[in-house]
């Protein structure tokens, strides 16, 4: 029974991770190390941590650096080898980046090797997260993290929309070009509402797939007139470059999307197209993935049951440009504004 009680090794711990990803229950994982299940499920709660997911999504799981370093904090009277123990500046440098969501621990660290910032240390995401979990971090807690999530939340189900219009475009017939990213100047765009009153004004948000810059427009209520308003207000700003800038517009099948013609037709080139839109299947919000995340980042700012009437546009401008300038991995840690910018140097601002 003795052998029951050793604590695991460390190529113990990253084995039960594994399993732990793979489903296996703490029984099953306690029969393939020869250990009683209660040292699995000590093990499990000593190594709690968080993970982040390719979708920026971040969930509570085992991280086998996690419970080493409890267990060595706990068991060889030296405490936890902390390589940002004597690095103050850094340490002072993450809490107040991420603090309040401002950047993940990934993007932080991603920021800092693209701008070329100097400390005295250097440390993995994995380690970063590590710290946080063990309040290594000033002022930073798990609860100041992006995107929290419970594995065991469900999916919640799309409310059905009405059927787009007879006249737009299905996304099956959008070009190669749009689907593969490959030229920039297409777009996807949603509106949210945070408060469940539909008269109250919200954000009209827009993506561009290949660079995912972001354009956030407040409206005043989810009729198709807005939505066109809108985009007639860009077209004017942008003049001859609207047609390049936005080549095509890809919707759902919201209500307030229904004037296909209105959005398409060109305000200041009478009789001409200035854009082509193109409309989602039915209950298909992953076929409009970039701009879903990009809400998604805007809800960190202004969550569900915000009312956008007293959001000012100076306040959405700034949350605009926060996702802007949000280091994103898929880019080196570079950002939408930089790829925007350089697609289209000298173009003003869009909102």
């Amino acid at each position: 029974m003795g052998e029951h009680y050793k604590h695991l090794t460390w190529r113990e711990r990253l084995k039960m991770e594994t399993r732990l990803k793979d489903g296996w229950s703490p029984q099953k994982i306690a029969n393939e190390l020869g250990r009683h299940v209660s040292t699995i499920y000590r093990e499990k709660k000593r190594g709690l941590g968080v993970q982040r997911t390719t979708d920026l999504i971040d969930y509570e799981c085992y991280i086998p650096d996690i419970a080493q370093a409890a267990y060595e904090a706990k068991f060889s009277g030296k405490g936890p080898r902390i390589k940002i123990g004597h690095d103050h500046k850094l340490a002072n440098y993450l809490g107040k980046v991420l603090k309040d969501g401002y950047r993940s621990p990934e993007a932080a660290l991603g920021e800092i090797e693209v701008k070329g910032m100097e400390f005295d240390t250097k440390i993995s995401p994995r380690t970063l997260y590590r710290y946080i979990d063990m309040g290594f971090i000033p002022g930073v807690s798990n609860m100041d993290l992006p995107h929290k999530r419970n594995k065991k939340d469900q999916k919640k189900k799309e409310k059905p929309r009405a059927a787009r219009s007879a006249k737009g475009k299905s996304i099956e017939e959008r070009p190669r070009e749009v689907n593969t990213r490959e030229e920039v100047g297409h777009w996807e765009m949603d509106t949210v509402l945070s408060a469940k009153d539909g008269s109250l004004e919200r954000d009209l948000g827009i993506t561009e797939r290949a660079t995912r810059n972001q354009i956030n427009i407040k409206i005043k209520n989810g009729e198709t007139a807005s939505v066109v308003a809108a985009l007639d207000a860009l077209e004017r700003k942008l003049g001859a470059m609207f047609p390049v800038v936005f080549r095509s517009i890809t919707v759902d099948n919201g209500s307030e999307f229904a004037d296909v013609e209105g959005m398409e037709r060109s305000c200041i080139r009478k009789g001409e197209k200035r854009t082509t839109v193109y409309y989602c299947h039915p209950y298909s919000s992953s076929e409009r993935g970039s701009n879903e995340k990009q809400n998604g980042m805007l809800r960190r700012r202004h969550p569900k049951g915000t009312d956008f009437k007293k959001v000012s546009r100076k306040k959405l401008r700034e949350t605009t440009d926060w996702i802007n300038n949000y280091p994103r991995k898929m880019f080196g840690f570079h950002t939408a504004a930089e790829l925007f910018a350089a697609a289209f140097p000298g173009l003003p601002a869009l909102c």
